[in-house]
């Protein structure tokens, strides 16, 4: 093994909302015996893995620990057209299945807000997407997944060996560095979506459409303008979609109708100033993007990559928020919950909450995975900045009403939750913590967002 890939270096690493950075030594293995040989001599501190850092918090950093970068861990993929799965490391992006799998004729089954994450990081935190309601989560759709356990023991795992399997699907790395996975693809005939639109006037109008119509649609999303008050609380703009096939196309596009060429506008500024998203900039977007949004449109065909990833076409745009970063809070309430997600919606609004990006899903069921985020019922997800005066006090009251409720908060993007939430919230996490102890009897796997949560013991602090 390389010297210097086995000291690693020090640097500091933070999350994608750049709001907690620590330092850690940071090593890159290039194959499975080098991983397995720094796991072996774990530091104190511990270990935990790291992809693309697109977590919002603090789950892929390890304060006075060692993290495993493993994008060059034997990259690339091989699909299998027969089984219709595509076997891919861990470190490859979800962005670069995306370029290689469509002109194939395949899409990954489940996509989230970005492209850039990797295999292993959707894995470990069990992303979804606009098709929960549809499709699950990620982890639905594993046929299996290869991963070095704290023992340094390489084990491949399948959905019929129970719990530890379903430990590592979202259990946000801490029972092991995930290496490969086979994934089931979804067939598609073009790089194209068939989309529905329709402005709703308050809450209840979105709530109520999104339940009525569903089941229509394999995708369904709605973003909230929280920053509009009285009769218009909650009014929304709710898209929903399909994947088109070729008769679906215009004349022009049915000539490469595989074509997948996201594109990329521009980047956000290195620097931004303090305070440049605030109430009144948010106000004025959220009204310009409200009022563009057509009240009912049918059958509109747009690149699949403006529908899952709009945001990705702005490299860098978590610096919008300035050196403070921001607080992505993703919340989850089941089904009949519903005047708990009307208080969060009201109180945001009247604290005139700076955010742009708000967006509403329904889940349908999840995986058996113990920490797993979705749950039946209805899922809201926004951006604040962390500057935002009294956004701690607030979002701690969200937490308990959220967890009063039977509800959860998807530990892939908090950063701030106090340590006796996660039992309420996640009740089978004592059955993940034994099935942890198994593979990783020395509590080799630690992660700043394990010990702030006291998710493996010793926690509290990081």
């Amino acid at each position: 093994m390389r010297e210097d890939a086995g000291a690693g270096r020090r640097v500091l690493l933070s999350g994608w909302g750049r709001t907690a950075p620590t330092a850690a030594r940071l090593a890159r293995p290039r194959d499975l015996a080098e991983l397995a040989e720094l796991v072996a001599r774990a530091p104190e501190r511990g270990v935990i893995a790291r992809g693309l850092g697109r977590s919002y918090g603090d789950a892929a950093q390890c304060a006075g620990g060692l993290v495993l970068d493993c994008a060059d861990l034997d990259p690339g993929f091989r699909v299998d057209a027969a089984a219709g799965t595509v076997t891919a490391s861990a470190g490859t992006s979800l962005d670069t299945l995306l370029r290689e799998l469509v002109p194939r004729g395949w899409f990954p089954p489940v996509v989230p807000g970005t492209r850039h994450v990797t295999v292993g990081g959707a894995i470990a935190a069990d992303i979804h997407g606009k098709n929960h309601h549809a499709d699950s989560s990620f982890g639905a759709h594993l046929r299996s997944y290869t991963v070095v356990t704290g023992t340094g023991e390489v084990r491949t795992l399948r959905p019929g060996d129970g719990a530890p399997f379903w430990a590592g699907v979202g259990g946000m790395g801490l029972t092991g560095v995930i290496t490969e996975a086979v994934v089931a693809l979804r067939p598609v005939e073009t790089a194209w979506m068939r989309v529905d639109t329709d402005r709703t006037p308050d809450l209840d109008a979105t709530l109520d459409l999104m339940a009525r119509t569903d089941g229509d649609y394999h995708h369904t999303v709605a973003w909230v303008d929280l920053l509009a008050a009285g009769a218009r609380t909650g009014r929304s703009v709710v898209t929903r979609g399909h994947h088109a096939v070729r008769d679906d196309l215009p004349v022009r596009a049915r000539r490469d109708p595989l074509r997948f060429a996201p594109r990329v506008l521009g980047a956000a500024p290195g620097w931004a100033p303090p305070g440049l998203l605030n109430r009144w900039t948010v106000r004025a977007f959220n009204t310009a993007w409200y009022a563009r949004a057509p009240q009912r449109r049918r059958d509109e065909i747009t690149p699949a990559s403006g529908f899952f990833h709009p945001l990705d076409a702005v490299r860098g745009w978590n610096r919008l928020y300035g050196p403070r970063g921001l607080v992505q809070y993703q919340f989850a309430v089941p089904f009949g919950a519903e005047p708990v997600l009307r208080r969060v919606v009201e109180r945001l609004s009247a604290a005139r909450a700076a955010s742009f990006l708000a967006v509403l899903k329904r889940f349908g069921p999840g995986t058996p995975g113990p920490l797993s985020f979705p749950q039946p019922g209805w899922t809201l997800a926004l951006d604040l900045p962390a500057e935002l005066s009294g956004l701690p006090v607030l979002l701690d009251t969200f937490d308990r009403w959220v967890a009063d409720a039977g509800g959860r908060v998807y530990l892939a993007k908090d950063s701030r939750m106090h340590p006796e939430l996660p039992a309420r919230m996640y009740p089978r996490l004592d059955e993940w913590r034994a099935v942890r102890a198994e593979v990783d009897p020395a509590g080799v796997f630690r992660s700043d967002l394990a010990r702030r949560l006291d998710l493996v013991g010793g926690g509290g602090s990081r």
